[in-house]
């Protein structure tokens, strides 16, 4: 019989050793992280789906637990036949809401963007109008059990654009008072790990 896979696939400036966390969550199922090389939901899409296309030849089901980008990055690779379960940790969930404060933040217009394609900002973040209109022409398709959670002081998703999306793919939000988008404080992962063993009992998952 195949063990079962819990694929960990982390946000910005995360990294795939994160993994290791979620091992004593998952004690009878393997646990990886995928160390992905590409920034994009186009070429980071392809890596997780070649990933997912090789690990559900040599594992049972598979879960996936993802954060932040690691989220919208996921739900861009075509992989929903091949997962059975997914926690979304601050999914990024509309891209083109967050591309568009960004510009409003940094004063760029879409012609402006248009125009020159690619603009750095002082607040780090490159503008991508190829980025804006791939989202635009491929949105999210996700038919995936879904368990979500928020931080009610997360600074990149609203709980109005959550909710939204949520109710679209019958996914359920956990609220935690106080969380940010960065869930690392002790309290926060405690909370996180709270989370994620009810889920299981509720889901009997590994």
């Amino acid at each position: 019989m195949k063990k079962d896979l819990v694929l960990y696939i982390h946000g910005k400036a995360g990294s795939a050793d994160e993994s290791g966390h979620y091992k004593a969550l998952f004690p009878d199922s393997e646990v990886i992280g995928l160390d992905y090389k590409t920034f994009t939901p186009w070429e980071t899409g392809e890596e997780i789906r070649c990933a997912v296309g090789k690990f559900q030849k040599e594992y049972g089901a598979i879960t996936v637990i993802a954060n932040s980008i690691g989220a919208f990055f996921c739900m861009n690779s075509d992989i929903c036949d091949y997962i059975s379960k997914a926690f979304f940790i601050s999914p990024i969930t509309d891209m083109e809401c967050l591309i568009l404060g960004m510009m409003k933040a940094a004063n760029v217009t879409e012609k402006e963007l248009e125009t020159r394609g690619i603009i750095h900002t002082e607040f780090g973040e490159d503008l991508s109008w190829k980025y804006l209109c791939y989202v635009r022409e491929h949105p999210v398709k996700w038919m995936v059990p879904t368990e979500i959670l928020y931080g009610d002081k997360d600074n990149l998703t609203s709980y109005e654009t959550l909710r939204s999306f949520a109710g679209k793919i019958g996914a359920d939000i956990t609220v935690m008072h106080n969380g940010e988008h960065w869930f690392h404080t002790e309290e926060q992962m405690e909370f996180l790990d709270s989370w994620i063993r009810s889920k299981c009992d509720e889901n009997s998952c590994n």
